[in-house]
């Protein structure tokens, strides 16, 4: 090393580590994590093995909320599990900018990217846990905020969580962020709202028809009031839209009739479970098992 040269920080660690040090130790844990080893050696590994370099020249450990992205990728549920009951809310901290590039997410003003990568993955169990942490461990308004914030304008190009379900027809993340009071009418960066961009997707893909109908019947269950941009993109071709989401969903999308009698009574009913009781409380609703419109499996 140059006599000049600055020696890194290491993020309060007395031990020194270069950068090529770091790159093989990161991979020494992205494979643990990977390779679903045991919580016990991950733990052990993340806390006094693992570095990661920063841009600014530091040797920094894995914080529990950059551990859980590895748990999100690799599915590794009990490592997942042990660190939102370890670390409540800390799990969900933003990460250091070497895991995440966008300088807009750092000041706080988008969302840690833990609910999107749920929903990317479909990673069902771990958004479940995280959806219990936030629901546990949240004063409201923050719980409201996490969730409904747009994520990273170059990872997920701007969209909250709920956009994300809708581009990706993730339906039972769809539904999962729906019960826990993510909102419907929520924008994200294009001022789309999720029902603007399920629609988009289902105009532009036909892959993956059944799911994108799916998407459809939760999120409209969830919306009381039809609030969304492309309404006079409707009307303005009634014959593919009518072909792409069914006459009936056709002539209460572009305000045309209002929604069936069983349409409201079941977003009535919907509305009486809150985010507390939430996805448990729909076995309380009081219709046969067989009107139920949601198969969610989550339980």
């Amino acid at each position: 090393m140059p006599w000049n040269a600055r020696a890194p920080s290491t993020c309060g660690r007395s031990d020194y580590k270069t950068e090529k040090q770091c790159k093989q130790t990161s991979f020494a844990f992205y494979q643990a994590v990977r390779d679903l080893l045991p919580v016990w050696v991950l733990e052990d590994t993340r806390t006094m093995e693992a570095f990661h370099w920063e841009e600014d020249g530091r040797a920094c450990a894995y914080s529990p909320s950059e551990a859980l992205l590895y748990a999100l990728v690799h599915d590794h549920q009990p490592y997942a599990r042990y660190l939102l009951a370890k670390y409540s809310g800390s799990a969900l901290d933003m990460p250091s900018k070497s895991f995440c590039c966008c300088c807009r997410c750092q000041s706080g003003s988008s969302a840690a990217p833990h609910l999107a990568m749920a929903v990317r993955y479909n990673r069902i169990d771990i958004l479940k846990m995280i959806l219990k942490t936030l629901k546990e461990d949240f004063a409201e308004s923050d719980r409201d905020g996490y969730m409904n914030r747009r994520g990273c304008v170059h990872a997920e190009g701007g969209k909250t969580p709920l956009h994300l379900a809708c581009d990706l027809a993730r339906p039972e993340c769809l539904v999962l962020l729906l019960g826990h009071a993510a909102s419907p009418y929520v924008t994200d960066c294009s001022g789309d709202t999720p029902l603007d961009t399920l629609l988009q997707q289902m105009r532009q893909s036909e892959l993956d028809t059944r799911l994108k109908r799916v998407c459809l019947s939760h999120l409209i269950l969830f919306m009381p009031e039809l609030r969304f941009k492309m309404k006079k993109q409707l009307l303005d071709n009634e014959e593919l839209w009518q072909s792409l989401v069914g006459e009936q969903t056709f002539q209460w999308l572009s305000g045309q009739s209002p929604p069936s009698l069983f349409m409201s009574c079941m977003q009535s009913l919907i509305r009486t479970i809150s985010p507390e009781h939430f996805p448990e409380g729909l076995d309380a609703l009081p219709v046969p098992d067989f009107m139920k419109p949601l198969d969610f499996r989550l339980q």
